[in-house]
């Protein structure tokens, strides 16, 4: 009988051209009964039109791990910063319009 070890280890592959980012500064959020659709948007002044830069389809339950995985890295983020250890964050930004996300 073969011994060998079972791993749970992923390993993620990020490319160079990925790995740059794409800068937003406007989400917008829908979802149905089977999924969350993530629009990541760039508003810039002066211009008519916003463009979406990216768009995340997710599942009911994968975006609720997304919303913990961002709340427990917003506390880490607050608590360093009471610490001096990175720029203060200020009060939450409410969404803009007071749009509700539906499809």
């Amino acid at each position: 009988m073969e011994n060998y070890q079972v791993s749970n280890e992923i390993q993620i592959e990020l490319t160079d051209e990925i790995a740059q980012g794409i800068y937003s500064n406007l989400v917008v959020v829908a979802h149905s009964s089977s999924e969350f659709i993530i629009d990541f948007v760039r508003l810039l002044p002066g211009t008519p039109k916003a463009k979406v830069k990216s768009r995340i389809i997710l599942t009911p339950d994968n975006a609720k791990r997304l919303m913990m995985t961002l709340q427990d890295n917003i506390k880490l983020f607050d608590e360093q910063a009471k610490q001096g250890k990175n720029a203060p964050f200020g009060n939450l930004i409410p969404p803009l319009g007071g749009m509700a996300g539906q499809a």
